[in-house]
């Protein structure tokens, strides 16, 4: 009789808090993430707290059915004009809006943020080239928001990924072009500790303590898919340390001891795939003769020079590391296609960061397979271990719904023909054969190498340069004592 597999989460190690939420959802693309965020903030009696890497308020949550409608910025400022009561934070990091490229109309803060009651920050206490990169929304303390997804130009999109839209456009107009990503939503004292790490974060950048909400209120949407009840929330952060203060690397922790602990099956999807941390040990699970499955989703084209030199080569040096481990044919590593009317195919950017292990475990949140989330940037990410059929169900549910969405295909196509053949990747195999489907990367496994780039230390860093930190640090006290 085979053991029961070990739990996977551990509180103080590979995660900060676990917390107990009545429901949690995965929100699946840009539109059902954006549709359900705007219920929730319409709910809002006391607080609304925004922390991302980017935030544009000039963005339309609801560009399909309201083109001309109200933007986020129009409808923050109506929510506060209407509620005497209700306070906004948002805290963004300082250099997002440049970086990205899509709002710095957002550093002269006008029209929308001139209110007592609308407080916008920008957070640039960070480690020397890193970020803030977490995402995260809490209301009242009732209803959070975690993963992929920043308010910002760029992330909507239905998950039919059209490969022209009108509805997904630029600022200027243009079509950004087809987008996955996932968010999970969770309540109850799930989302009050979220709250809490949104909080900290604001005490952090402005100084300011912000009280948690008194007492404990239940808002909730209606027709919700992939919905779980009475369920334990994991809460993993990564946080470099800075002068004097103490990080966290619960990530990667958690990352990893999921990875250690499957026994079925792995699924990845993910933006960069350059951690040959991670990728160590998803190519010692490949040489096991009894291992897991391994399918990873990942994006294929790079963004800018420097993302092609460091992501794009050290992805396809950990792939081919990947494919030279993969003797008993359980690893498909791919990236996602639509069809144009000519018939050419056109990439969907992957932006998702999701890790669903087995029926038991899933993990959504703001942290890429790359060295930077692990010890540079800051990140959240939530995780649930199931603890029922029901949770069984569900997250195997999750996880064939995402698939059968890239293979255009329907979830129980995907249940059915897994059921019939008894292994994950014959299952995609088998339905991958419609025009939008999945594309293996052509890396050959006997031509290249198979360890990082030389300077990836210095262009994917995992953590700070500390002697450079240390004397801005020490500069920036000093003038901060003159003024």
């Amino acid at each position: 009789m085979t053991a029961p597999p070990r739990p996977i989460v551990r509180a103080g190690r590979n995660a900060w808090r676990v917390r107990a939420a009545e429901r949690a959802a995965f929100l699946v693309d840009g539109k059902s993430y954006f549709d359900r965020l705007r219920e929730m903030l319409i709910e809002a009696r006391r607080s609304i707290l925004i922390v991302g890497w980017d935030f544009d308020p000039e963005i339309r949550l609801r560009p399909d059915s309201e083109p001309e409608g109200e933007t986020l910025g129009g409808l923050l400022r109506r929510l506060v004009n209407e509620n005497q009561e209700l306070e906004v934070r948002i805290l963004v990091w300082s250099m997002g809006p440049a970086y990205s490229g899509k709002s710095l109309k957002l550093y002269i803060r006008r029209g929308w943020a001139d209110h007592p009651r609308i407080h916008l920050r920008f957070d640039g206490r960070h480690a020397l080239r890193g970020s803030h990169h977490q995402k995260m929304v809490c209301i009242d303390d009732a209803v959070a928001f975690v993963g992929g997804i920043d308010l910002t130009f760029g992330r909507w999109d239905t998950s039919e990924h059209l490969a022209r839209s009108r509805h997904r456009i630029t600022h200027r107009g243009d079509d950004y072009g087809p987008v996955h990503d996932v968010q999970a939503m969770v309540s109850g004292a799930a989302a009050r500790a979220i709250g809490d790490l949104a909080r900290e974060r604001w005490k952090k950048a402005t100084g300011e303590n912000v009280g948690a909400m008194a007492g404990g209120r239940w808002i909730w949407p209606d027709g919700l898919d992939c919905e779980m009840s009475d369920c334990d929330v994991a809460i993993a952060r990564a946080e470099p340390a800075l002068l004097g203060q103490v990080g966290a690397h619960e990530t990667l922790r958690l990352t990893t001891s999921a990875l250690a602990g499957a026994r079925s099956h792995i699924y990845i999807e993910t933006q960069y795939l350059a951690s040959f941390v991670v990728g160590k040990i998803l190519a010692r699970r490949l040489e096991e003769p009894d291992g897991p499955e391994i399918v990873i989703l990942t994006t294929y084209s790079s963004r800018g020079y420097l993302e092609h030199v460091v992501m794009g080569h050290n992805r396809n040096r950990l792939i081919r590391r990947l494919k030279k481990a993969d003797r008993f044919g359980r690893l498909r590593v791919v990236y996602a296609v639509v069809l144009e009317d000519d018939g050419t195919e056109r990439e969907v950017l992957i932006h998702s960061k999701v890790l669903v292990v087995d029926d038991r475990f899933v993990r959504i949140g703001s942290s890429n397979l790359n060295n930077r989330s692990e010890g540079l940037d800051t990140e959240c990410d939530i995780a649930i271990e199931a603890k029922t059929d029901v949770h069984r169900r569900l997250i195997t549910g999750f996880r064939n719904r995402l698939l059968a969405e890239h293979l255009d295909a329907a979830p129980q196509a995907l249940e059915e023909t897994l059921a019939h053949t008894g292994s994950l990747v014959a299952a995609v195999d088998a339905l991958n054969i419609r025009p939008r489907g999945l594309r293996a990367f052509p890396v050959d496994p006997s031509d290249g190498k198979t360890t990082p780039l030389v300077g990836t230390g210095l262009l994917d860093p995992k953590e700070p340069f500390w002697p450079l930190q240390r004397a801005l640090g020490f500069v920036g006290s000093f003038f901060s004592k003159l003024f």
